[in-house]
């Protein structure tokens, strides 16, 4: 199948790299030529534009950072609508704005285009290991035509509703891992303020209730203070801002959410935006004058 693949970031590579694995054909597209060439060298075909790499494609994939790169790498003056052909598909798997996943959609259905909104869950480890969780809005017809691609991708793969819905969903994975960091984080600083070994409380927390993935592999990297990123907290941000945006335009109230998008603020106000968004720790440490 000839994929076309737009994101060479720390989890589009890994990702794109596994299609080449299982023997599809992709035609890639980067601002940067570094971040591509592992893909080159495993036999992808590189193109000077999104719209080139539509052109050669049936099926392009995009996993960019935010909204506006979204935006214009599928409808700017270079990008894919401009490619593609009618009966085309552009699936989007990176977390943005849930309202302009809407209006993408629709000025590609204008053209005979299709579009699923695919953002993922599992940080870069899922991304390398094919284990992610994919989240799937759209028609379900042509969410059915691709998930044997999606399977190639992930382990968990729920088609959960029309245009926008994926990336509602992947709203709501962002407040219970925000908040579950939090927990953990919380749970943590507690013990030590107690003089309680914090390991051992983690040990016995991960036989009960509060026994999470969560808690399990970032409660040993916050312990260890070990925040080289799987998923920064640029990233968490970014997608707490999107949360906030949404919530503010169904009337949502979310306060927990609303705490975990302060959270980040600090850290990001604190120069930590490339940690792993586990140093959430790192902003409860400077509250207390506890950090480790």
């Amino acid at each position: 199948m000839k994929i076309g693949f737009i994101g060479s970031g720390i989890m589009g590579r890994p990702m794109a790299e596994n299609l080449l694995r299982a023997g599809h054909q992709l035609y890639v597209y980067g601002r940067r030529f570094d971040r591509i060439e592992p893909m080159l060298v495993m036999g992808a075909l590189g193109k000077g534009t999104p719209a080139e790499v539509a052109a050669e494609s049936d099926i392009t994939f995009t996993v960019v950072s935010d909204t506006t790169d979204v935006e214009q790498i599928i409808l700017g003056d270079r990008g894919i609508v401009h490619g593609a052909r009618p009966g085309h598909t552009v699936i989007d798997m990176s977390t943005v704005s849930p309202a302009a996943t809407r209006r993408i959609a629709a000025a590609l259905a204008e053209r005979g285009i299709h579009m699923l909104d695919a953002p993922v869950s599992g940080g870069e480890t899922g991304a390398r290991e094919g284990t992610l969780s994919i989240m799937v809005g759209g028609e379900a017809p042509i969410f059915e035509k691709i998930r044997p691609l999606f399977e190639t991708l992930g382990k968990s793969i729920v088609h959960v509703g029309g245009h926008g819905a994926g990336q509602v969903v992947k709203c709501c994975n962002q407040i219970v891992v925000g908040l579950t960091f939090e927990g953990v984080a919380e749970a943590i600083l507690l013990a030590r303020r107690n003089g309680v070994d914090p390991v051992k409380m983690r040990e016995a927390l991960l036989g009960g209730f509060a026994g999470s993935r969560i808690l399990e592999v970032h409660g040993q990297r916050m312990l260890d203070s070990n925040y080289k990123p799987g998923f920064k907290v640029k990233l968490h941000h970014k997608d707490m801002a999107i949360v906030m945006d949404n919530a503010q335009e169904t009337a949502t109230p979310l306060p927990g959410a609303a705490l975990i998008a302060q959270q980040m603020n600090a850290l990001m106000g604190a120069g930590d935006s490339e940690l792993d968004s586990s140093a959430l720790m790192r902003a409860l440490e400077r509250l207390t004058a506890d950090s480790r």
